[in-house]
């Protein structure tokens, strides 16, 4: 109830300006906070000298972001554009066995990138998992293919592993865990969908084909087997009405983010600031509610921009490759958050959908979401504050069906139906804002620390209670309003091209 139900739109406006206000105030302060501490010996590691010319300096504490811009920006555009061309030359020629194609040059360029023996490494791991496939057996194909996990991410078989390596470069560890974790749940991929093959079992090349392909084999995103075997095999390559426009324009706006994610890092230390606790506890409540949600927003953009980077060379290869996440701001649901949605498809596939069926049963819910955050708490790298971010994550999840579940109970169900459809979207958006802040609490604790987690909730819920508490909360519950706006409009397009699509 409510997804539909419309608000006055001197309510909305009000509501936006209370949210813009609440934006430009939190992020004068956390400007003021990175002006007065560009030159403070705690921060010396984290902030270096930038745009000279304006008198500031560039936070790079980051080594994910300064690495794709520094030291890996040559291999990528070099790796990258050579797949470009090569794709575009053998969609021309050789349509038909353009996958080979795609898998001959992968191949060469990950033993060019890695060596032999890396590459000795994956195509054992391919060969074992393509063996537990013969089996069709899902059960075997789940123990083998997490044993292999397992043995990348559990020490000491994992550095047992990248020792076989040889040679040193400042990259080899990102490319060595990325190209192998991802090859692991590629694989299982596989394995997973030949069991479910009626006759036969897809063959040892056609594993190869997909796990070479060049664009997702270091970074992802997991693109399941089915997909990525439908789309490669299909001859006749068509592009879409304006899909080439499409590619062009997200091209740009990737270019355009990198561009504003530069800037940012000069004006605003939103990444080093919380490494220094003294220094942050002096900051307002609402800088440092801001400080935390930023935190979340860099982290998406950061993932929107290298997976949009690498959908964008995917869809030149006429493929149609899992969507970047979506956008932190929209989110006020534990369902919807996720940073990878090509990992987010590969658990809810074979995992949570699978075991949760559709999660309306409680006791089947609480062991789907076990089962999935058991699996991704184990392909990010079990240690302590991994467990602690899959626990409350795990907990969110339950806890909205929880919630669901008692008020939809006969007495809150009449009541709620006594309401307007404004009225009760209004209600819904109140949990709706304390759910918000569960997740950025939650989240931040994988992407900073568990210290300024614990600050940060102190700070906004004891320290700050009741007048920083509320009004924050109230100021997300404008901002959740806004985001429901948005989806009962989108839910309106939706239902007219439905109606459209009957028609005709």
């Amino acid at each position: 109830m409510g997804v539909k139900a419309m608000l006055p739109s001197y309510e909305l406006g009000f509501y936006a300006l209370v949210v813009t206000c609440a934006v430009l105030y939190s992020g004068s302060g956390i400007f003021e906070a990175s002006r007065d501490s560009m030159n403070r010996k705690a921060f010396r590691d984290g902030i270096k000298p930038g745009w000279h010319y304006f008198g500031r300096k560039m936070d790079v504490a980051d080594f994910e972001w300064v690495m794709w811009f520094t030291s890996f920006r040559n291999i990528i555009i070099f790796a990258l554009s050579g797949h470009v061309l090569f794709g575009k030359i053998c969609s021309m020629t050789v349509p038909q066995h353009r996958a080979v194609m795609y898998m001959i040059y992968g191949v060469l360029a990950v033993l060019g990138s890695m060596g032999l023996v890396y590459l000795t490494i994956i195509l054992s791991h391919c060969l074992v998992l393509y063996s537990v496939a013969l089996a069709k057996q899902k059960w075997l194909c789940y123990v083998a293919g997490l044993c292999c996990l397992a043995s990348f991410k559990v020490e000491p078989f994992g550095s047992w592993q990248s020792g076989f390596v040889t040679g040193a470069f400042d990259l080899q560890d990102v490319l060595f865990y990325g190209g192998c974790t991802f090859t692991i749940m590629r694989c299982m991929s596989f394995a997973l969908e030949s069991s479910e093959k009626e006759e036969g079992i897809y063959s040892i090349f056609d594993l190869l084909k997909y796990n070479f392909y060049l664009p997702f084999f270091f970074f992802g995103p997991v693109m399941t087997f089915d997909q990525f075997h439908a789309q490669v095999s299909t001859r006749e390559l068509r592009r879409k009405d304006d899909e080439m426009k499409n590619i062009r324009v997200n091209a740009l706006l990737h270019v355009g983010a990198i561009i504003a994610v530069d800037i940012f890092f000069h004006f605003f230390y939103i990444l080093t600031l919380p490494s220094d606790l003294k220094f942050v506890n002096r900051l307002s409540d609402w800088s440092l509610a801001g400080l935390a949600y930023s935190n979340l927003v860099y982290d998406w953009v950061k993932a929107a921009v290298m997976f949009g980077v690498i959908n964008t060379i995917a869809r030149l290869d006429h493929l149609d490759p899992p969507q970047p996440p979506k956008c932190i701001t929209m989110l006020y649901i534990f369902a919807e958050t996720h940073f990878d949605r090509g990992i987010n498809d590969w658990l809810c596939k074979y995992v949570y959908d699978h075991i949760g069926e559709n999660h309306d049963n409680i006791l089947k819910e609480l062991v789907a979401s076990i089962s999935t955050f058991a699996i991704t708490t184990l392909w990010l790298g079990p240690c302590e504050v991994v467990y602690i971010w899959s626990l409350f994550n795990c907990f969110g999840l339950n806890f909205e069906l929880w919630v669901q579940k008692f008020f939809q109970l006969g007495p809150f169900a009449k009541l709620e139906a006594k309401l307007s459809g404004a009225m009760s979207r209004r209600i819904r958006a109140a949990f709706g804002a304390v759910n918000f802040w569960a997740i950025v609490l939650y989240n931040i604790l994988a992407l900073n620390s568990l210290e300024f987690a614990l600050l940060v909730t102190k700070r906004l819920l004891v320290m700050g209670f009741p007048v920083s508490t509320l009004s924050i909360w109230f100021i997300t519950y404008c901002g959740v309003q806004l985001i429901k706006e948005r989806e009962r409009i989108l839910a309106i397009e939706e239902e007219e091209k439905g109606d459209k699509a009957k028609v005709e």
